[in-house]
């Protein structure tokens, strides 16, 4: 008979995108409470099992073999430094209040810093409202648009030359059709590959605005109709 922590690994590895808790205890229920809980705290302090909310559930969903092997040797500071910081999302977190959370010294977490950063578990950004400081998120994250500024902003710098540009050719777009929607100002930006990232609706209607309120283009009540 495989053992409790055999048989979670096995059903997870079934379920990569993980599987709720109740689900699982279903799964694993030949097995006692007690031997399901040791079991699933050996697998957690292991980091062959990590744990996560969806939105009231909690989900468990097993730890890649590659990934696993990044955490191999790190000590108990690093591991709670690591999922304070996973806690934070794509927002990341400030030096400032991780040490309130973790409650170890700055001189510690300066060092478990390096080692988190030295495997790739974790990194630093700059937030574009102070650049003179960093936020700390996993490595693999994309950063939020709070923390780049966004689509405006190339490496933490306002791009009025790229504003310009966009400014210049969705003008032209406008006064050569007479008439468009803001879809299909999005979809000549798209089209075109103005941008040197993706755009959503929202971006573009900002481009719009400036374009309206500078009385370049005007702004007609059944196109804002139609795209609503």
């Amino acid at each position: 008979m495989a053992t409790p922590e055999a048989a979670i690994l096995e059903h997870l590895k079934a379920h990569p995108d993980g599987i709720p808790d109740q689900e699982l205890a279903g799964m694993i229920e030949h097995f006692s409470v007690n031997e399901r809980a040791n079991a699933i705290n050996a697998l957690l302090s292991s980091r062959r099992l990590q744990i996560f909310k969806d939105g009231e559930v909690i989900i468990y969903k097993q730890v890649k073999q590659d990934e696993a092997v990044k955490f191999k040797g790190l000590s108990s500071e690093d591991l709670l430094v690591y999922q304070i910081i996973q806690q934070s999302g794509n927002v990341g977190i400030w030096t400032k209040e991780l040490k309130q959370k973790s409650n170890l010294p700055q001189t510690q977490i300066s060092k478990i810093f390096k080692v988190l950063e030295g495997r790739k578990l974790i990194k630093a950004v700059k937030h574009v409202a102070q650049q003179n400081r960093k936020v700390y998120m996993l490595y693999e994250l994309e950063p939020s648009r709070e923390i780049t500024g966004g689509a405006w902003y190339t490496e933490h710098e306002y791009d009025a030359e790229f504003i310009h540009v966009l400014r210049e050719q969705c003008v032209k777009f406008i006064l050569s059709r007479g008439r468009v929607t803001l879809d299909e100002v999005c979809d000549f930006v798209d089209n075109t590959k103005l941008s040197h990232v993706e755009l959503g609706q929202e971006e573009v209607l900002q481009i719009v605005n400036t374009l309206v309120y500078d009385g370049e283009v005007d702004a007609h009540e059944e196109q804002m109709q139609e795209d609503e």
